[in-house]
């Protein structure tokens, strides 16, 4: 479905959640949550069909969008009637149907955009942003956490993908907005573990170690590649600090998947020619030439990634193992959803 027409749907229901178009996201968004689960995912994340960074700044009064970007214009706050996250408010409405479509009580994972990655979009921002962010991102946290006799949220993560990416001097060591940023997540994850939730970070990169600090933090997760899943010192770290690893397991990057896959086939490849190889892939794809299916990364090496995690930082360390991040870009919805089946497969057989 085209980004505009979701976009539809979301006013729709923010209008009137009991008009035609409102009960039409709320099929849409509880048959994809039935396949993420029906293909084996033990914790699936709400389906997020909208801008992750956009969703939550749409839900806070106080800011106001220039061009340059975003500015705080008075205190932050929810906006009234917006403190729930309308996938995860359908998904709770619709836990029964769920429940009775897969036989089983289910577990959700909400996932919220952490406050220095929407700092990012903010054309003027000090020390106290984060920690301004932080108190509203914590109080959309608490009331998006449900548990009724169908299904619970049992895990809420920040996702953090810009953070520690590239050299920021408002964070570094000794800087004051360095330590706001720690208060802000800390406020954020104490609200969630106060209500006996598993608290967990994505990260894309590691580099920047002050995730560690952050006591209410239970579980961190990073890409495939991250020195996270390759160094023993991340081990004794898990042990001094008390927290756990999210193996990641699989790439997510289709672009760089098809990359990877062209430039095994040819070494010598240049990059112009990986590019224009890129390029002409995607268009056989989208014609029905060739089969997305053929760039995924297969079971046997998913199985191998997680076996040396386990191996190396201990299966007590490890409880969870997925995809490394949102499969947003990949082909089609089908594609995706056979991704997390293999990933379902593997990680069944530990």
């Amino acid at each position: 479905m085209k980004q505009e027409e979701i976009r539809k749907l979301f006013l729709a229901y923010e209008e009137n959640a009991d008009s035609r178009l409102s009960r039409h996201l709320e099929e849409i968004i509880v048959e994809a949550f039935l396949d993420k689960a029906s293909a084996g995912t033990d914790i699936p994340n709400y389906p997020q069909f909208r801008d992750m960074n956009e969703m939550f700044l749409q839900m806070i009064s106080g800011i106001e969008k220039l061009k340059e970007g975003y500015v705080e214009v008075e205190s932050l706050s929810l906006k009234s009637g917006k403190s729930k996250i309308p996938e995860v408010h359908i998904i709770e409405k619709n836990s029964e149907k769920i429940y009775e479509a897969l036989n089983r009580n289910f577990k959700l994972k909400v996932c919220i955009t952490g406050p220095y990655t929407l700092s990012a979009l903010f054309a003027y921002k000090n020390e106290k942003t984060f920690l301004n962010l932080g108190k509203v991102l914590a109080e959309i946290a608490k009331e998006n956490i449900f548990e009724n006799k169908y299904g619970e949220v049992c895990m809420v993560t920040l996702d953090e993908p810009t953070f520690g990416v590239m050299s920021d001097p408002m964070i570094d060591y000794g800087a004051p907005a360095r330590e706001t940023l720690l208060k802000a997540w800390e406020t954020i994850f104490k609200a969630v573990s106060a209500r006996g939730v598993t608290t967990g970070m994505h990260l894309h990169s590691t580099a920047d170690e002050l995730f560690w600090q952050v006591e209410s933090l239970d579980l961190i997760e990073s890409h495939v590649n991250d020195p996270l899943y390759q160094r023993e010192a991340v081990k004794r770290k898990l042990e001094e600090y008390d927290k756990f690893l999210k193996a990641s397991i699989c790439k997510t990057d289709y672009d760089q998947l098809i990359r990877e896959r062209l430039a095994k086939n040819n070494q010598k490849i240049s990059k112009l020619e990986l590019d224009e190889k890129t390029a002409e892939t995607w268009k056989k794809i989208r014609k029905g030439i060739i089969d997305p299916n053929a760039f995924l990364e297969d079971k046997p090496l998913m199985k191998k990634r997680l076996k040396k995690i386990l191996e190396t930082f201990g299966v007590e360390r490890v409880p969870y193992a997925g995809p490394e991040c949102g499969l947003g870009g990949f082909p089609s919805y089908g594609v995706a959803i056979e991704y997390l089946r293999r990933v379902a497969d593997v990680v069944k057989q530990f």
